[in-house]
């Protein structure tokens, strides 16, 4: 028996709306009069991923994203990106709060699905370049999908160069076992994390056969995203001193920053 979807429920505070699945929980966020702000800490981090692409490619290739939200990673990479953009998500109810709520684009490709399935069966390999998976329940208490085959879907759907970007919250164990299965997929020398933000969302960035760049380079990438994209919010300068490699994988119960990762109340 199918287990029955969370309703979606909204909530206004201070000029900003959230996006709830059944619970207090925030799934996403949407400033009401600046709706292309990215308005959620970990939201912007899930964005670092762009700093290992070269300034002059960026809005080329394709966008997915698993799991919608509020649509905000969506409006950057289709409005700001100017990027083809898929969505895979799996409740309907999300869809429509985010049409009439969140400003989700029209023409924007959403497909209704388990995005499990859909990388499995549909996704075509190598034919994305930035791909975003945020996929939690109205629990939070871990991604709904986070075994190494999942991720090692996930790496086979990326071009060459490509990035992802993984939203992890939850308990400790939660974080340890879901960054080795990134690792195993992905591995270790293409991984890295961004420091937790406050709530305790951490963001693994992994490529497909991309190191990290030189640390000059990524400064230039972070100036240029945030000159770029500054009426936005985006706090790019902020994220390559943010970035942590992966630990030697003796070390693969840790997070990145050795620190342990704590479920917000």
């Amino acid at each position: 028996m199918k287990t029955a979807l969370p309703d979606v429920t909204l909530s206004e505070l201070d000029g900003v709306r959230y996006l709830h699945l059944g619970s207090i929980w925030v799934q996403g966020a949407m400033r009401i009069r600046k709706p292309q702000v990215v308005e959620l800490d970990y939201i912007q981090r899930m964005l670092a991923g762009l700093l290992w692409l070269p300034t002059e490619t960026l809005g080329q290739g394709r966008a997915l994203q698993l799991g919608l939200g509020a649509a905000a990673l969506t409006r950057f990479t289709h409005k700001a990106l100017h990027m083809a953009t898929t969505v895979v998500e799996l409740n309907p109810q999300v869809v429509a709060a985010c049409r009439d709520w969140f400003h989700l684009p029209r023409e924007v490709e959403v497909v209704l699905c388990d995005a499990g399935a859909w990388l499995r069966e549909r996704a075509a390999p190598q034919s994305v370049r930035l791909l975003h998976v945020d996929l939690y329940d109205q629990d939070a208490a871990a991604p709904v999908l986070d075994d190494e085959a999942f991720y090692a879907d996930c790496r086979r759907v990326l071009d060459d160069g490509g990035v992802a970007s993984i939203n992890l919250f939850g308990r400790d164990a939660s974080f340890a076992r879901s960054l080795a299965h990134i690792v195993a997929a992905f591995g270790a020398a293409h991984v890295c994390s961004l420091r937790a933000t406050r709530e305790g969302n951490t963001v693994v960035v992994a490529t497909r056969d991309a190191p990290l760049p030189p640390r000059e380079q990524l400064l230039a990438r972070a100036r240029a995203l945030e000159l770029r994209f500054k009426a936005l919010g985006l706090a790019a300068r902020q994220w390559p001193r943010l970035l942590r490699p992966v630990p030697s994988p003796a070390g693969e119960g840790e997070g990145a920053d050795g620190e342990a990762r704590q479920k917000q109340a």
